[in-house]
């Protein structure tokens, strides 16, 4: 069993029934009354998420998610299918289960699935991705003085800033937590 303490970022815990990550919390302590914990919690199997407070007499069942790896292999609607690398078994993920990380998903990209109750829920992708650019427009000469960005597009349709120097063909290393830029790869 978990307590209000142990509710750290990254903890997977059973609440009414669902398994929720916890992506932020805040301990604090009033006067005479009892702790609190305030928490930004994810549904890992509808991507909810949801601002909950909870007392310091609450107690919650902390949960094991099993993790495989998998390749993407294709898109077909609002589905992203994926397959087991060790049994081969193919299987879709909806647009919500997968999140913000279909923005990188590129064919054959092997990630980490996250399965709960023997389901795939979701998905974990590299922490750095090279991906090659698209389109971006042409930088200019002299406007290198300060670090000044520009957008452009990658090979997954993502959009993210560059520096000037990158060129349409280059291959940059994203960071997929947050999508900014690396470095070139």
């Amino acid at each position: 069993m978990l307590s209000i303490t142990e509710l750290k970022p990254g903890v997977v815990f059973e609440l009414e029934g669902n398994p929720y990550i916890v992506t932020g919390s805040e301990h604090s302590k009033h006067g005479r009354g009892g702790a609190i914990m305030r928490t930004k919690i994810k549904n890992l199997l509808t991507g909810a998420i949801i601002d909950r407070t909870f007392k310091g007499s609450d107690n919650f069942e902390e949960i094991d998610l099993e993790r495989k790896k998998a390749q993407f292999l294709y898109k077909e609607n609002d589905e992203y299918f994926f397959m087991d690398t060790v049994t081969f078994e193919q299987f879709p993920l909806t647009a919500s289960q997968v999140g913000e990380n279909k923005d990188f998903l590129k064919e054959g990209l092997e990630i980490e699935t996250i399965y709960y109750d023997n389901k795939p829920i979701s998905i974990n992708l590299p922490i750095k991705l090279d991906l090659k650019v698209t389109y971006t427009e042409p930088g200019f000469k002299g406007n290198s003085a300060s670090s000044t960005t520009k957008p452009a597009t990658l090979e997954t349709g993502a959009q993210i800033n560059v520096p000037l120097f990158i060129k349409i063909g280059d291959l940059v290393k994203v960071d997929t937590r947050d999508g900014s830029y690396v470095e070139r790869a």
